[in-house]
């Protein structure tokens, strides 16, 4: 531990080990990412705020998106059924031929 002072490095070590797995690219994890952050000898604690902030996703609640982003007037339920659909991909679910044939939801 050369150079990096405990208190950040110990909190980004925390966070690193935290950090939930990404099912979509396992061979590239922040995880990896951030405990090597942890071992920079130039690691700073406004990095590790910033880290923080993203764990805690602090600019989402600062400014929520309106009502209008979420669900445009053309496609009102897309980014909804984008979200299901990473969420049934990452379970291994895939969506039935016919359905992406027909293009129905």
């Amino acid at each position: 531990m050369t150079g990096v002072s405990s208190m950040p490095r110990t909190r980004m070590m925390t966070a690193a080990t935290n950090w939930p797995v990404d099912p979509f690219r396992p061979h590239v994890q922040v995880r990896v990412l951030l405990e090597s952050l942890a071992d920079h000898p130039r690691l700073t604690p406004e990095a590790v705020k910033a880290m923080e902030g993203l764990r805690s996703n602090t600019i989402k609640k600062k400014y929520p998106l309106p009502a209008k982003i979420l669900k445009p007037a053309s496609m009102p339920l897309h980014y909804t059924r984008l979200v299901e659909a990473f969420e049934k991909s990452a379970q291994g679910i895939a969506r039935p031929w016919w359905k992406i044939f027909f293009n129905v939801w």
